[in-house]
């Protein structure tokens, strides 16, 4: 039976997560030339390429069956450890006792990031020693990171489980249309708001397949779906794509154009008059799951339980 060996499955992870061959091997004090060796020698163990030499480096369909395993390895070796007591050492604090903290890489949307999750992260227990490495997607597109075995647990709006995954629903993240007062002056016609209570005025929301928009990234399609919903035609609006989620909200209250914001994020500037909720009998609701290895790890366990104590407070059921 073929055995891959820990150094050259390391070697693996470390290439991707760095980018590049160049990178890993300074990451892994070693040459280049020993880290293009160790890759070789597991592609021809495993009989396929593993990676696409691109910048940065590409796993393929065989290299993410392996970056998987490599992954799997790393989190069930730190557990280990962790309930022996020992572990690896910092590498710049070779006095201290405490085992090094293991590495979670986990895939998240951003308004996720900007409202619940890190409040999620921050209640993990200190005595987990973990460090989290945050890969922004889509929710409709984390599980592909799950799937290549960039991450170990991602959030995501996939209710069915990755192979090898569990899925648990968290809630739902309901968004707003909105736009700032004078962007609803400009462009869209109908009885004028009233200040005092911007949730209240009746818009003719006809124009919006042309006014401006904001748009997170190309993968965002929040915006479109609802006009499509509410007018039946396909948006032809110029967009301004905002990918942070901070910056978004921020365009959107100083009139770039309208958009979807997450409830958390638009409510204090409804209140305060800095927008104007365009359909307040319209939301939208994004399902949200957590889907995770199914490894028994008392690491991913932790964060689990904070993950959906903390969802259960900032989410609708």
């Amino acid at each position: 039976m073929t055995r891959f060996a820990l150094d050259q499955l390391d070697t693996l992870r470390t290439i991707v997560d760095e980018g590049t061959f160049e990178a890993a091997a300074r990451r892994l004090h070693v040459t280049q030339s020993a880290v293009s060796q160790r890759i070789k020698q597991l592609e021809r163990a495993a009989g396929q390429v593993l990676l696409r030499r691109s910048t940065p480096v590409e796993t393929t369909e065989a290299g993410d069956v392996l970056l998987r395993h490599a992954r799997q390895i790393d989190l069930l070796t730190s557990d280990a450890l962790a309930r022996l007591g020992t572990g690896p050492r910092d590498e710049d604090d070779t006095a201290s006792n405490d085992p090094a903290p293991t590495t979670l890489p986990i895939a998240v949307n951003a308004d996720s990031t900007a409202t619940w999750f890190l409040d999620a992260l921050a209640a993990v227990p200190p005595a987990v020693r973990v460090v989290f490495d945050l890969r922004r997607a889509d929710q409709q597109h984390t599980a592909e990171l799950l799937r290549s075995g960039d991450v170990l647990a991602a959030v995501t709006a996939t209710r069915e489980p990755v192979q090898g995954c569990s899925s648990e629903p968290l809630g739902v993240m309901r968004y707003r249309a909105v736009a700032s007062p004078g962007f609803v002056d400009r462009w869209l016609a109908g009885v004028p708001h009233d200040p005092e209570t911007p949730r209240l005025g009746r818009l003719d929301l006809a124009p919006l397949d042309r006014a401006p928009m904001v748009v997170f990234d190309r993968t965002d399609a929040l915006q479109h779906d609802f006009v499509r919903r509410l007018t039946g035609r396909e948006p032809l609006s110029p967009r301004h794509h905002v990918p942070a989620s901070a910056d978004f909200a921020r365009a959107v209250v100083l009139g770039l154009g309208w958009g979807m914001l997450p409830e958390a994020q638009a409510t204090p500037e409804l209140d305060a008059g800095r927008l104007v909720e365009l359909a307040p009998d319209d939301p939208v609701d994004v399902p949200l799951f957590w889907q995770r290895w199914t490894l028994a790890s008392p690491l991913l366990d932790a964060v689990t339980v904070a993950v959906r104590t903390t969802a259960r407070r900032a989410l609708h059921p």
